[in-house]
């Protein structure tokens, strides 16, 4: 039954047919053998009218017969059922059973049958083959368009969920405010500097070209490209990781949170003018579960890490990232003789 909801529009006879004669023509012994009944019926029909029609008719019923077998079970039941009837018009109302003259008239006869059914098999099976193509394309503009309503669909709830963030943020960036006046004209700054920083990962999450990226590669890319915006000279970044199977809200929270552990990093571990480097490492763990360590070799916490976390605004913003990936961050000296910071969270992947 055809679909006749609104704004779907009421499929046409020839795509019925179509649809039709698809599963006789896909199995080759019933198409065959539908071919031959067609034939059979074709002969049995013209041997009946035989009596009423006046003589020069030898094709009448085979025309329809070679169109239809074509049609309905492909095009070598088609060819088939041409030469069949080519033959029995040949034996039965031509030649040897029949009191006509075999002459040229006879012979231009047959002859305009067997052209004339060539072309009407060879026009339906391009037919068919063009259906075919058809369908297959807009099979795929149909796949096409449902991926582009999902990424849509995808790009508004990300969106939502990053001016959710935002909100958030400057919420975060008040109170630092009423706690010191003083303070506000640094607050702005950072909070422009983060509304950047997620503007930047959006349009590389989105970015056509970025959709089937490895992870390392896309962390790499986001961690050089914070370095750059950051204005720092000499700074390095290594990242080792594999390609995780992560969804598009994985990725951006995680990105989110590489980027504030870096952009951390990149303000309060360097000192200006001296090089340094940023290791990010992920390593997986017992089934579904990676831990990703972001270090540098910077001059390290100058305080108490329990002091820090609790007092500073981009550590409590990390901790809230990492939460939203199902662990928690940990901050500690990197172990002797090397300097810096390495941050460390634990996270799982869920489908």
């Amino acid at each position: 039954m055809a679909d006749m909801s609104p704004g779907v529009p009421a499929e046409s006879l020839f795509w019925r047919l179509v649809r039709f004669a698809r599963p006789l023509r896909e199995r080759r012994w019933l198409a065959d053998a539908c071919g031959l009944a067609m034939f059979a019926f074709a002969l049995a029909l013209r041997f009946a009218v035989d009596s009423v029609l006046p003589p020069g008719f030898p094709f009448l019923t085979f025309f329809p017969a070679v169109i239809l077998t074509t049609f309905f079970c492909g095009l070598r039941p088609g060819i088939i059922c041409a030469a069949l009837s080519t033959l029995a018009a040949w034996v039965f109302f031509i030649g040897p059973m029949t009191d006509m003259e075999l002459n040229g008239q006879a012979l231009l006869a047959l002859g305009f049958f067997v052209v004339i059914a060539s072309i009407d098999i060879a026009l339906i099976h391009f037919t068919f083959g063009a259906a075919d193509k058809l369908r297959a394309e807009q099979a795929v503009t149909a796949r096409l368009y449902e991926n582009q309503r999902t990424m849509f669909q995808e790009l508004q709830h990300r969106v939502a969920n990053n001016m959710q963030f935002v909100a958030a943020l400057l919420t975060l960036q008040k109170r630092k405010v009423k706690e010191d006046a003083s303070q506000a004209v640094t607050a702005l700054d950072e909070a422009r500097a983060r509304l950047d920083t997620i503007a930047r990962i959006h349009r590389q999450l989105y970015a056509p070209e970025r959709l089937d990226m490895p992870t390392g590669q896309f962390l790499r890319e986001l961690c050089c490209d914070l370095v750059t915006a950051s204005g720092a000279e000499a700074i390095t970044c290594d990242v080792v990781a594999p390609d995780l199977p992560l969804n598009v809200t994985q990725l951006t929270t995680l990105s989110m949170l590489v980027a504030e552990i870096v952009t951390n990093s990149l303000k309060h571990a360097f000192e200006k003018g001296r090089p340094g480097e940023i290791v990010i490492r992920v390593t997986p763990q017992e089934a579904g579960r990676y831990e990703i360590a972001i270090a540098d070799d910077g001059r390290g916490m100058p305080e108490a890490v329990e002091s820090v976390r609790n007092r500073g605004l981009g550590l409590r913003i990390i901790q809230g990232l990492a939460t939203q990936l199902g662990g928690e961050a940990q901050f500690s000296p990197r172990p002797a003789p090397e300097r810096g910071t390495v941050v460390r969270v634990l996270f799982a992947l869920t489908p």
